[in-house]
């Protein structure tokens, strides 16, 4: 009792402190450990599963990622679905870019060195900070974007059957040297060359400028025609630049632009299976033929060429322009000759059009509207011009906008066609395919799996009013909300 009495009155004065030191008035000498740090909570962040890059109507968003997070889940949001199956594909696509005029070639020429190569990486390098273009179309000699009339064989009087005078030295100022700072950049690109006239001296009824407007193709030049189209591929390769493609003719049945040159489609059947077919034949040229080159409201001119028994085998397959017709007629070609390839390889901004509505229907109609027709390659018409909106031809194009307007030697500004091409050519990369995309109403989109398996998906609101909508894909969905009239790419 008595050890069990003095161990509980030893604890109590423990308890109550007597012994600690404290008091007999004396400080302690022992300290207590320190408190534990405060350690923050790991937030790991929100990583969106789908990237999405905008441009808006008005502008107050041109080509810019997009902060919010887009994520795939078995729930969906409200509002309309855009189902994507990959299983299902079609046409594999070369590219989206421009038309590199002569005259585009010109302007860029009057730029500093450093903007130049700023603006050149910004167009045509492939990584993540510019936009890849990586498809172009070039003049055979002058189009009505240049600054003044030329071909590659004009003589003073008399003809040069022998073409003894040929000579691309009217492309080493401006284009050529641009070409090869492009191909410095994008090594691959694709080129496609289209003369707007043959040289004057093989053209008969013309209709003014020299000879250069209007005409027809001297059937007793046909020969040397061909040959002048192997000398260009050949002389341009020369030159470290491979033309991948060309067309006979640019708009063939527009006899009225300067530089200009009709060509119905019997004749240009007649130039492709006699001569222009045989002679790349001959001389190893791998280069395809691309016929017409001209509005969607006549797609028979490529049929009558397709169903020349002579004359298909030598061709690769059509090219269009919207200027006049509808872009669905493409799809029924596709379907009537499978085995040759559509082309979209011209379109052009006009001087006096708004933002918002060329950008809706640009995007409508040529970067959703042609590559859902089975178009390989979507390209705008044109690539640069200066304030003036040129340099152009007498009678050429004195209201086309093109991509980028150089105002000074150290000044760009870039217009409605470079973010129409932006929102496809930075993702969706040469041999990607189209995939199925679902139609859904005020909402037109197109889908596309590229080679490195990143899928892409492009969305234009034209239903009048903000959207929410849904991507669908193997059974999950993501959410994204786009006001009227914008534009958006999504990367998964």
């Amino acid at each position: 009792m008595k050890n069990n009495f003095t161990n509980v009155l030893l604890a109590s004065f423990i308890t109550i402190g007597v012994f600690s030191g404290e008091a007999c008035g004396k400080k302690s000498t022992v300290t207590p450990p320190p408190a534990p740090p405060v350690t923050p909570p790991v937030v790991t962040p929100t990583k969106s599963d789908v990237a999405m890059w905008l441009t808006t109507a008005d502008q107050a968003t041109v080509f810019a990622k997009q902060n919010a997070v887009i994520n795939f889940s078995t729930t969906a949001g409200s509002g309309s679905t855009i189902g994507i199956n990959a299983a299902t594909s079609y046409q594999t696509i070369d590219g989206f870019g421009y038309c590199l005029t002569g005259g585009s070639a010109m302007v860029l020429n009057k730029l500093t060195a450093q903007k130049q190569d700023e603006v050149l990486k910004d167009l045509f390098a492939t990584d993540d900070t510019h936009i890849g273009v990586s498809y172009l179309r070039i003049s055979i000699g002058a189009s009505d974007m240049s600054a003044t009339d030329y071909t590659y064989d004009e003589v003073t009087s008399g003809t040069d059957v022998d073409l003894k005078n040929f000579s691309i030295d009217a492309e080493k100022a401006d284009l050529i040297p641009v070409l090869k700072k492009i191909l410095a950049i994008n090594p691959n690109i694709k080129i496609l060359g289209s003369p707007w006239t043959a040289p004057t001296w093989m053209k008969i009824n013309t209709l003014g400028n020299g000879g250069f407007k209007g005409g027809s193709l001297n059937t007793a030049y046909y020969d040397a025609y061909a040959r002048y189209f192997v000398k260009y591929i050949q002389a341009m390769k020369a030159e470290g630049i491979t033309i991948d493609a060309v067309t006979p003719q640019n708009e063939p049945l527009n006899a009225y632009n300067n530089p200009a040159m009709y060509m119905p489609s019997n004749e240009q059947a007649n130039f492709i299976k006699n001569n222009l077919g045989p002679q790349f034949k001959t001389a190893g040229i791998a280069t395809k033929i691309i016929v017409y080159d001209h509005n969607a409201d006549n797609t028979t001119y490529p049929v009558d060429i397709f169903s020349d028994a002579a004359a298909n085998p030598y061709v690769d397959g059509s090219a269009f322009h919207l200027y006049n017709g509808d872009i669905n007629a493409l799809g029924p070609l596709h379907d009537a000759f499978p085995n040759k390839n559509l082309y979209f390889t011209e379109q052009y901004t006009p001087s006096n059009g708004g933002f918002g509505g060329d950008l809706s229907w640009h995007v409508s109609n040529l970067i959703i509207g042609a590559t859902r027709n089975w178009c390989r390659n979507v390209l705008e018409w044109n690539l640069a011009t200066d304030t003036d909106y040129g340099p152009h031809t007498d009678g050429g194009c004195s209201t086309c906008r093109g991509a980028l307007t150089v105002t000074s030697s150290s000044a760009v500004t870039k217009n409605v066609s470079y973010y129409i091409i932006a929102h496809a050519s930075k993702f969706v990369r040469p041999g990607a395919v189209r995939i199925s995309s679902d139609n859904v109403a005020g909402l037109p989109n197109v889908a596309f799996k590229n080679t490195d398996g990143t899928t892409v998906l492009i969305v234009l609101n034209s239903s009048g009013s903000q959207q929410s909508f849904n991507i669908k894909v193997d059974g999950k969905t993501a959410s994204s909300t786009l006001a009227n009239g914008s534009v958006a790419t999504y990367v998964w």
